[in-house]
């Protein structure tokens, strides 16, 4: 199992086109699993020698570790595309991660800024400095156009069309998308612009990224997460609040103004429908909060 970890992820990067972020995660949920099987089975275990018991075990190991169900689950998505992969190529006769079930996950409705929390956020960066330009196109550009922090320290100078107001994303599974920028959004990104200065000596496609970071280089996800969490102690918003905060808000805030759920599915780049839905139990929550309040008889009152 120790050597056809590293193949499989091979194969994911080669043949399946699979993203870094992708791969680091199978890394990451298979080295975990077979340090598990290591201990428990005394030794490095060939995947022949794996039944559907021994994963059993990990499984519950995870939920005694406090796991959450989803990270569970993942960790389960991991197992059966490793022994797929493994019995295709021979390593074992059939999948034992096959008959174990998901964990039935809890749908937890996600975290999202009013309009004017939003307005108090975006308009917290200093408009004195190149840091805070920077800041400002980034925080507009990520609720304008509903993106991925991942996604959004991806775009190239190419990708930007502002004569159009359209950014070219890739997303996950590496598809791209066309995605709509406001003005507010346009605005923002060529005043940074004026002030964008890359590092020497760096690659063409690093060069060629819209936001960098102090030292010229293009930014990481974590920094730009430390940034928001800085403007977030500045505005005293509600510390919770990550860059995907700002992409649940923006599907939120659409289809509270009446968006159709199959377009806020395109904007957001979501494969399946099932995905997107979940934003129309936010926006059915703010409706009954609102009767409630609102309706003489849609309560007893004290």
């Amino acid at each position: 199992m120790e050597k056809s970890i590293p193949r499989f992820l091979r194969y994911l990067k080669v043949e399946r086109n699979c993203s870094d972020l992708t791969i680091k995660s199978y890394r990451e949920d298979l080295e975990l699993l077979y340090g598990f099987l290591s201990d428990s089975m005394s030794g490095s275990p060939r995947p022949s020698q794996i039944t559907p018991l021994d994963l059993r075990k990990y499984v519950s190991a995870l939920h005694e570790a406090g796991y959450a169900k989803s990270s569970v689950a993942r960790r389960l998505a991991s197992m059966r595309s490793y022994f797929r992969f493994a019995q295709r190529e021979g390593l074992c006769d059939s999948n034992p991660a096959k008959p174990l079930r998901n964990p039935r996950r809890e749908r937890k409705l996600p975290h999202f800024l009013t309009g004017s929390e939003i307005g108090k956020l975006l308009s917290a960066p200093p408009k004195t400095d190149a840091m805070g330009l920077r800041d400002r196109a980034m925080l507009e550009t990520l609720y304008s156009a509903g993106l991925r922090v991942s996604e959004l320290v991806g775009v190239n100078l190419g990708d930007l069309d502002l004569e159009d107001g359209l950014v070219r994303v890739r997303g996950k599974g590496k598809r791209e998308r066309l995605a709509p920028l406001g003005s507010f959004a346009v605005k923002a990104i060529r005043v940074w612009l004026r002030k964008r200065v890359p590092a020497r000596g760096l690659s063409k496609e690093q060069a060629s990224a819209v936001f960098l970071n102090k030292f010229g280089k293009r930014l990481t996800t974590r920094s730009v997460a430390r940034m928001l969490e800085k403007y977030l102690k500045i505005t005293g918003l509600d510390l919770r609040t990550s860059p995907h905060t700002l992409r649940h808000s923006f599907a939120t805030h659409l289809l509270d103004r009446g968006a159709d759920i199959r377009s806020v599915q395109e904007l957001l780049g979501h494969k399946s429908l099932v995905t997107t839905q979940i934003y129309t139990h936010v926006s059915t929550a703010g409706l009954r909060k609102a009767y409630e309040k609102a309706h003489p008889r849609a309560r007893k009152r004290g």
